[in-house]
Formats: C-alpha cells, sequence, structure tokens
C-alpha cells in the first residue's frame, strides 16, 4: 500500500491508481480496515508509538448518515469500529475537508483517504510548489513509502520527472527525504 510521508502530513489510500467508479466498488469493510492497520504499523515504523488516525470519508460530509450515499455506513464505518474493538486510537469517517486541516494541525498523526486525488490534493498541497521561473512544479518535501513488502521500499512523491532531466531543474530535496525515510523505517 501507498504511503505518502512528510513532517507535516501523512497519508495512506484504500485505492489509487484506478477511476473514480471503479474505486467506488474497491471501497469495502476488509480493504479500510487492512489500511487502517497498515497506516498503523507504518506510523509506528516512523517512531510514533501511539497513533492517531483519522479515517475520511467518501460522499459530501462522510455521507451525513445516508443522506449522500451510503458507503460510510456499509463500509467505512464497520471498518473503523473494527479497527478501534482492536484497540486501533482510529476515528471516521471524518469528512475530508476537515480531517486534512487537522491531520495538519497535528490531530491526527495519519490519514486514511478513500481513493488517489482525496489523498494526493491535500498531501502535494503541503509537499509541492510552482516556481514561476523555472515554469515547473518543484517536490519540496514528499515522500512515497511502499507498506506491506518484505523489504523497506521508498521513493520521491513526484515520479521519474524526466521532462525535466538534464534541464538543471530538479531538486535532490525530497530524494534526501526518501533515504532519511528509510533510515528511520530501519531503525524502527
Amino acid at each position: 500500500a501507498m504511503l505518502l510521508a512528510c513532517d507535516q502530513l501523512k497519508v495512506i489510500h484504500v485505492t489509487t491508481h484506478v477511476s473514480l467508479r471503479e474505486a467506488l466498488d474497491l471501497i469495502t469493510e476488509e480493504k479500510v480496515y487492512s489500511r487502517i492497520k497498515l497506516m498503523h504499523y507504518g506510523l509506528i515504523k516512523l517512531g510514533i508509538s501511539e497513533p492517531r488516525i483519522g479515517v475520511a470519508g467518501l460522499n459530501p460530509h462522510a455521507g451525513d448518515e445516508g443522506l449522500f450515499g451510503d458507503e460510510e455506513i456499509k463500509s467505512i464505518r464497520p471498518a473503523v469500529q473494527r479497527a478501534r474493538i482492536e484497540g486501533y486510537n482510529v476515528e471516521g469517517p471524518v469528512p475530508p475537508d476537515t480531517l486534512f486541516p487537522k491531520a495538519l494541525g497535528k490531530y491526527y498523526d495519519g490519514c486514511v483517504a478513500m481513493y488517489h486525488d482525496q489523498g494526493h490534493i491535500p498531501f502535494k498541497m503541503a509537499g509541492f510548489a510552482w516556481d514561476e521561473e523555472k515554469q515547473s512544479m518543484q517536490s519540496v518535501i514528499g515522500v512515497n513509502i511502499t507498506l506491506g513488502l518484505p523489504i523497506i521500499r521508498t521513493s520521491v512523491d513526484h515520479g521519474t520527472a524526466f521532462d525535466i532531466a538534464g534541464k538543471g531543474l530538479a531538486s535532490d530535496a525530497a530524494l534526501l527525504d526518501a533515504i532519511e525515510y528509510a533510515i528511520k523505517i530501519y531503525e524502527n
């Protein structure tokens, strides 16, 4: 599972590189529950001994008790309740427009997003910046950590950036962050 991490925000996704329509079918109680467990494990590996996790709702206002969809009632809330019974410090479903500002304010140590853009947009708002002079997006911070593997795997979050290769535009900041996160995981 993909965990995006920087000092300000840590986000794991229930679904990633699928269409939004397909993501809806993939958001199940079991998958949400597994991401809560992986996020807990990942946060411990990052040195957070008692992680507090917030789980995003899918629909506006986290469904508003079924008024705007029932995914929260059928899949998300049962997964959160199951995790709480097992001792995880987790809350949800939380409306994403509330969840991510609270996480940036350190109320949550990590967030579970339901789909790619729900988690990537707040993460990139925290870690990416447009450089008008260079006419390019600069990855100031941000690491992609793959959880659930038998090895430690970290990577820059911005991808390969072949479009700027050899132009003197690239920064090594994200690569250095990826190395530092790998060391932190190894040490914990």
